[in-house]
């Protein structure tokens, strides 16, 4: 496996109430190819500010982190544009671009001193609004698109990115039910492809936010619990996600039920 992207001793920090709370402390964790990572914890426990600074979109505030054993701050655009997609909560479009136009724009960091997009950005553009069943889609303006048709555009756009780590926060946002599983075993099968005709293209690694453990159990290898004081949980599933360490997580008992093969999570309801 390769390593495509490291923290060391990450400290993560975010103003509130007057005062300076820590959101992550001592972050020592090691993201390899053929892995999907889960970040877990409560509203405000800084996962989304864990993304973005792993995005390289936010400033650390002690630690480093390293992708494709480079320091992230040392990083080109084009550099961090081929190495890692990003995937936020929300999109806003201000303006009425077509669809095909939303995840063409993700091909730029490829484009070098080309003006035009090529047919073979075409080509990748389809084949992603093909995978998450959006393609019919294509010469709409974006914004009369439904929040899951417009999530998936968005998730689109992230694979048509072709980086080997994607950090997509809550990609499951705004889907239908039947999409939630189809997107997930979508990440599941990209994360496991292997690049015979390159073989020096490692497996794609994934970290992700998400709230619904179950969706997460299904296709998460590994899950990194945030307690929200800076205190944090990082190992395999079987490590991890057990009930004592998800209840003190989420703040809140967590039962784990076995159903077969399956192991489903509940929420305990309270007295």
């Amino acid at each position: 496996m390769t390593t495509l992207l490291q923290t060391f001793d990450l400290q993560l920090r975010i103003r509130d109430h007057h005062r300076d709370r820590k959101l992550v402390d001592g972050l020592n964790w090691k993201i390899q190819s053929g892995e999907c990572w889960c970040v877990i914890g409560r509203n405000g426990a800084g996962k989304s500010t864990l993304v973005r600074s792993l995005a390289g979109l936010r400033a650390v505030d002690g630690g480093e982190i390293r992708i494709n054993d480079k320091p992230l701050s040392s990083c080109s655009l084009q550099e961090l544009a081929r190495a890692r997609a990003y995937l936020s909560q929300s999109s806003i479009d201000a303006f009425g671009y077509r669809v095909i136009e939303t995840v063409l724009a993700a091909r730029h960091p490829y484009h070098d001193g080309q003006y035009w997009e090529s047919t073979a950005d075409y080509e990748k553009a389809y084949q992603a609004l093909e995978m998450l069943d959006v393609a019919a889609l294509a010469d709409r303006d974006v914004r009369t698109l439904s929040g899951g048709e417009r999530q998936r555009v968005a998730i689109a756009a992230v694979l048509a990115q072709e980086t080997p780590l994607l950090l997509l926060d809550e990609p499951a946002n705004a889907l239908d039910v039947g999409h939630q599983v189809s997107v997930m075993q979508l990440l599941d099968k990209l994360r496991q492809v292997t690049h015979s005709d390159t073989p020096d293209m490692p497996n794609k690694a994934i970290v992700m936010v998400s709230h619904d453990l179950n969706l997460t159990r299904s296709v998460a290898t590994h899950a990194l619990l945030l307690m929200g004081d800076g205190a944090w949980q990082a190992g395999s599933i079987a490590e991890v996600m057990t009930a004592p360490l998800l209840s003190h997580c989420l703040g809140h008992q967590i039962e784990v039920i076995q159903h077969g093969d399956r192991q489903i999570f509940m929420p305990r309801e309270k007295a």
